[in-house]
């Protein structure tokens, strides 16, 4: 085995779900920066971007969010930096956010946008994305690729993390629309995670066998 792919193994048997980090032990700008990044680099369906990443560094805004989020008792005090992951709600083919990023972002000319539009509408068709609670999940499981992104860049360079969905998901969206995070009703949170560096180690990892998750077919 290559000594890249070594590296990388390394890494992922490295990581681990950190439920309390060291108060004492901050993440650098830089470092911060890069695994930023690594959520920003993140493919997503259709290259429409559905996130919006929240870093919470008040001491207040945590101890706010804390009854909301049973999952993050201990990672909120101890973590050196803490992210809520949102998602659009509103995200359907012919949503401005989606032209915007379509025709802006991704530079694709007008006219050839309003030409795949109807197979945009097939493709909602067909996944029955008709409803909101439908568009949401939708977006849900891109951000959840940047959230795989990010957890892993952080333990490339030696940053623990945990991802956390253990929260109230009415109460959390209600605090975020209190304090002007959601837009006008764009966004919801997806998912959180916290950043840091691990209080002690952890257990081994263990993983079910590759022949029993694996078929080729």
């Amino acid at each position: 085995m290559s000594t890249r792919k070594e590296e990388f193994l390394k890494t992922l048997n490295n990581r681990h779900a950190t439920k309390e980090f060291d108060p004492e032990k901050k993440i650098s700008d830089e470092d911060f920066q890069f695994i930023l990044e690594a959520g920003r680099l993140s493919p997503s369906s259709g290259g429409n971007e559905p996130w919006k990443f929240v870093v919470v560094q008040s001491p207040e805004f945590r101890r706010e969010l804390a009854p909301l989020a049973s999952g993050a008792v201990r990672q909120l005090p101890s973590s050196s930096h803490f992210v809520l992951i949102l998602a659009k709600k509103d995200l359907t083919y012919d949503s401005p956010y989606l032209v915007k990023q379509q025709t802006k972002v991704l530079q694709i000319p007008e006219e050839i946008f309003n030409k795949m539009k109807p197979a945009y509408e097939q493709f909602y068709n067909d996944l029955h994305l008709d409803t909101e609670r439908a568009l949401l999940d939708w977006a849900s499981k891109s951000t959840y690729i940047a959230l795989g992104n990010m957890l892993t860049a952080a333990a490339h360079i030696g940053i623990d993390s945990c991802p956390i969905e253990g929260f109230d998901l009415d109460g959390v969206n209600e605090l975020l629309q209190k304090k002007g995070l959601l837009g006008e009703d764009e966004y919801s949170i997806s998912v959180m995670a916290a950043f840091g560096y691990r209080a002690r180690e952890g257990r081994p990892k263990r993983r079910s066998p590759m022949d029993e998750i694996v078929q080729f077919v």
